[in-house]
């Protein structure tokens, strides 16, 4: 399984978190097990693996075998990594890396129906539980419809693409990844060397059904809470939108706050974090060349303080959740 997966940034993220022996570490998305791999490699150390995705976690039991009893798979969401990691016996832990957004292995699977590069079921959940894309295309009126696709997609051209789908599925049901693939072509125009047009509807629905910015900003909120003094935290994106929520959480959460000479004093909350890069690391030209996926790459690290955790203030988005949207279908 490994051999086959290398990990975008996989040597320069477990770099980051400076693997040492007798050490505990989280890799909070497993996927085909690369980073725990150059983890378990780098020292005699622990690693909990974590995927919502069951046939990540199935996958993944060669690799516990291998590993003498070092490697522990949980089958869980990622926002949940401090709890996981605590019901294990782990009050605290050395290290977390995360690479955040959907894996090779489930673009690479048509039935999964994540990429419409292979036509197969508008699927696109990650754990294979809840409601999928197809019941969101199907239920979602046309105004959510088109601030899903331009708020986590940011296509341009959403408000045509929503009112094009709810035109169709009048008539059609939207069950395959070609059906909607083909209606994107058709609304959105692209020229040679752009990105296929339905890129964007692809990543917005993807993210929505998967209610992936919610579960990365738990997640952050997870690693600050179950990291020791010391402990580092490395974290892999792939688009504007998540890499905004990382770099804001780090930048809040390494700096220290007080009032001005204008305004009244106000108390300061030290600092949990201090960032160990300012500028995200970015993949090679010999690792994009070899894997275009790691071209949108941005990698931010940081290490944990000895003060407290800040309040957790989740994020507000303006958009309605999943089960408003589907009426808790699937």
């Amino acid at each position: 399984m490994s051999e086959r997966h290398i990990s975008v940034l996989g040597p320069e993220a477990v770099g980051m978190l400076d693997v040492k022996a007798g050490g505990v570490y989280i890799d909070a998305t497993f996927g085909a097990g690369g980073y725990t791999k150059l983890m378990l490699d780098a020292a005699d150390c622990r690693v909990i693996g974590i995927d919502r995705d069951r046939s990540a976690i199935a996958a993944g039991f060669s690799l516990v075998d291998q590993s003498g009893g070092r490697l522990l798979l949980v089958e869980g969401r990622f926002s949940e990594l401090a709890d996981i990691a605590t019901a294990q016996g782990f009050d605290a832990v050395d290290g977390v890396v995360m690479d955040i957004g959907v894996s090779s292995m489930q673009l690479d699977q048509a039935a999964r129906g994540f990429s419409f590069r292979l036509d197969g079921p508008l699927d696109m959940r990650m754990s294979g539980e809840g409601p999928s894309a197809a019941d969101v295309v199907a239920r979602a009126d046309e105004e959510d419809l088109a601030d899903i696709i331009f708020q986590l997609g940011e296509e341009r051209q959403s408000r045509r693409i929503a009112r094009a789908i709810v035109n169709d599925r009048a008539e059609t049901p939207f069950t395959t990844t070609r059906q909607l693939a083909d209606l994107v072509s058709r609304v959105v125009r692209s020229k040679p060397g752009e990105i296929h047009p339905a890129t964007r509807t692809f990543q917005a629905l993807r993210i929505f059904v998967n209610e992936e910015l919610d579960e990365l900003d738990a997640a952050l909120t997870g690693a600050e809470k179950i990291l020791k003094s010391g402990g580092r935290l490395a974290v892999v994106s792939f688009h504007s939108l998540e890499d905004r929520i990382v770099k804001n959480f780090l930048g809040e959460r390494s700096e220290t706050r007080g009032g001005s000479r204008h305004q009244p004093e106000v108390a300061r909350l030290a600092p949990s974090f201090t960032l160990i890069n300012k500028r995200p690391v970015v993949a090679g030209e010999a690792e994009t060349a070899a894997n275009p996926r790691a071209r949108s790459a941005k990698l931010r690290g940081a290490i944990r303080t000895e003060y407290p955790a800040h309040a957790n203030d989740a994020l507000r988005s303006a958009l309605p959740s999943l089960a408003e949207v589907t009426g808790g279908a699937g």
